[in-house]
């Protein structure tokens, strides 16, 4: 399934504050997708670390905190003034659970310290049976697109 990204506010808030630990280099930081189920309710104005992630999957082929996003780069086009966060598609093989929303963070290794960057809501219930389950990051804006006005 292709999907698309909303933010969660707080990581903004991390990047350009004053604390330096909630910084996020997208390129060589572990960055994870985890998947949640539909009652997992996001807040963008509050939630912004792993440790307010509830609801987490669980089922064959699936591990908390999800998988970790490989080919990550930063892509800039000047023509929009779009900066995008690219990444490769996220999946799990020999996989049979069922997925509503996805997440998306930096690992820290501490839950109360992997800041939140990014959620995505699938609409409905997403179910594999031992098959693979992918989330390929939308090809035009990746996993997350930030324009300034």
């Amino acid at each position: 399934m292709a999907v698309a990204a909303n933010w969660y506010t707080l990581f903004f808030t991390g990047q350009f504050g004053t604390t330096a630990a909630r910084r996020i280099d997208w390129v060589t930081d572990t960055i994870n997708a985890g998947l949640t189920t539909s009652a997992y309710t996001p807040n963008q104005d509050v939630h912004d670390f792993y440790d307010d992630i509830t609801n987490e999957i669980t089922g064959t082929g699936y591990t908390a905190k999800g998988v970790t996003l490989s080919g990550k780069s930063v892509s800039t086009d000047t023509a929009s003034n779009d900066t995008r966060l690219i990444a490769a598609t996220s999946s799990w093989t020999s996989a049979s659970f069922t997925a509503n929303k996805a997440f998306v963070f930096k690992d820290t290794g501490t839950a109360s310290t992997s800041p939140l960057l990014i959620y995505v809501t699938f609409g409905a219930d997403n179910t594999v049976s031992a098959g693979t389950f992918s989330l390929v990051w939308d090809a035009t804006n990746g996993v997350g697109k930030v324009t300034p006005a």
